[in-house]
């Protein structure tokens, strides 16, 4: 005798079916949840993955998934979502965009984005970082970011370019045209930099790819299956990364991460050296905050290192991504090339060949050409946040519960018509001064907008400048046979990078091209 009838096989597919309604009907329970409130949805969800299919199956980035939603909700102020059970929601109108990161805040002062709490190096870093903790750290960090910091790293960074000129020189490109590997390239130099300017470290990628610090960068934006689906979730599926324990980091990357710099603050301690960079101000928060206690946040441990481990990740990646991504847009469109080029060499012309810190920042239509690639490849294409209370909707009866997650993307505000037109198009002349007045606030935002925009975005923006100024003042970028004519994104990767994170190009001195 079975436990239902009478036969085992006859309870197992009665047991199983139920077990799959159950399943179904839990996963589906939420689907009119926007539809009760009156917000129109994406079309009809599918059970146990909602509108995210083709994301959680990595077919599709997710930048480019929620940038479709956006397309799709033409029209509309926002719309809702769902991101396998759970109601998400997306908004479109500008001025909604501008309530949520600027005017009203206080209602969404935390990133949905959220690691696991066991993983301190995750979970406590400024990118991640719930409030109150966030506020006040945020508060502590921002002085390493100003002008005058900046101007006493930039020798640092100098260093570092010139490395990047003597590689580029092994090369041996004067009378042929060489192809290479630019987003391998960029990732190096701007390693080196972050390295150099804020934790005094000779990194040293560009002469050795084999370095540590770069074969943990490579880890950390791996873009196979498991590490794809990893990055995801750590932006869609919190839940999953604490059931999981899935690593920010990554698992190898971590250890290494919080070993080399427990070595590079112990070793300042003990030598009682100053640098004012990144691990100074880390020191002296250690100093003289280790006793007190955020909502279980602490200027010690992990939660310490935390913050050295993002701003390296963020700093090289960032910035190597946008410089690959301007030098393919100058290979393909040469006259682009060729204006920008004249600009630098007259620049260096009239500074006896020496770049310096406000010239790197001056040079009108390089800040064009970096804002334009910014505005096509976002480094992150989309901005979340969380409702961290209630929230009712200004002119409207639609109120946002809390924990609602609420999702941006900048990605279809940068190609939105209404903003700029021919949006495909890459035409730096969009930010020269007449046309960037016109560009209304919050339709244009690489770096995010209001309190949460990127704290680094002066240092980024620094990087990428001086990288562009080096290749360019001596070197032509042209395609070569393996260069993706349109631009492939990666499925695989949650921020924005080539397919299989490679950027093929041709590279020759300018004095030599034919």
């Amino acid at each position: 005798m079975a436990l239902i009838t009478a036969y085992w096989s006859l309870d197992g597919i009665i047991i199983l079916t139920t077990l799959i309604v159950s399943a179904y009907l839990y996963m589906t329970r939420k689907f009119n949840y926007w539809k009760k409130r009156g917000v129109s949805e994406i079309s009809p969800p599918t059970p146990f993955l909602g509108n995210f299919t083709e994301c959680t199956l990595l077919k599709k980035s997710p930048g480019y998934l929620i940038k479709d939603f956006y397309n799709q909700a033409k029209g509309l102020p926002y719309i809702g979502f769902y991101v396998l059970d759970k109601p998400f929601f997306l908004i479109r109108d500008r001025e909604v965009v501008k309530n949520v990161l600027v005017k009203d805040f206080n209602y969404f002062d935390d990133r949905y984005t959220s690691a696991d709490p066991n993983d301190r190096l995750g979970y406590t870093n400024l990118f991640f970082l719930k409030n109150p903790a966030w506020k006040i750290l945020r508060t502590k960090l921002t002085p390493i970011f100003t002008s005058g910091k900046l101007k006493k790293m930039f020798e640092s960074m100098l260093e570092c370019a010139k490395n990047l000129d003597t590689h580029l020189e092994s090369l041996k490109v004067d009378d042929v045209k060489k192809e290479i590997e630019v987003k391998d390239l960029t990732a190096n130099f701007s390693t080196d930099m972050i390295g150099c300017t804020a934790y005094g470290l000779n990194v040293n990628s560009l002469n050795n790819p084999d370095a540590e610090f770069r074969i943990n960068g490579r880890k950390i934006f791996e873009y196979g299956y498991i590490r794809g689906f990893e990055l995801l979730a750590l932006f869609f599926f919190p839940h999953v990364v604490r059931l999981t324990g899935i690593k920010t980091f990554g698992k190898e990357s971590s250890i290494f991460l919080r070993n080399v710099f427990w070595e590079v603050i112990n070793q300042l301690i003990a030598s009682g050296v100053k640098r004012n960079d990144l691990i100074d101000v880390l020191i002296e928060l250690r100093k003289n905050h280790s006793h007190e206690n955020l909502e279980g946040f602490k200027f010690d441990g992990d939660d310490l290192v935390a913050q050295a481990a993002a701003f390296f990740t963020a700093g090289f990646e960032t910035s190597s991504t946008t410089m690959a991504f301007t030098l393919y847009e100058l290979s393909v469109r040469p006259d682009i090339q060729n204006r920008l080029r004249k600009e630098i060499v007259d620049a260096l012309n009239k500074a006896n060949g020496n770049i310096t810190y406000d010239m790197a920042l001056s040079l009108p239509y390089l800040d064009m050409v970096v804002s334009e690639t910014l505005r096509l490849y976002p480094p992150l294409p989309f901005l979340d946040r969380v409702t961290t209370k209630t929230y009712k909707m200004p002119n409207s009866d639609l109120v946002l519960e809390k924990g609602t997650p609420v999702y941006i993307s900048m990605l279809g505000m940068h190609h939105d018509l209404q903003y700029f037109p021919n949006p495909e198009k890459f035409d730096p002349e969009r930010f020269n001064e007449e046309n960037k007045r016109n560009i209304p606030s919050c339709a244009y935002f690489p770096f995010g907008e209001g309190p949460h925009a990127c704290i680094g975005i002066r240092l980024g923006l620094l990087q990428t400048k001086l990288g562009v100024i080096k290749i360019l003042s001596k070197y032509e970028v042209t395609p070569s046979k393996r260069t993706l004519i349109p631009m492939v994104i990666d499925p695989k990767a949650t921020v924005t990078t080539p397919l299989g994170g490679k950027l093929y190009l041709n590279i020759q001195k300018v004095n030599s091209a034919n």
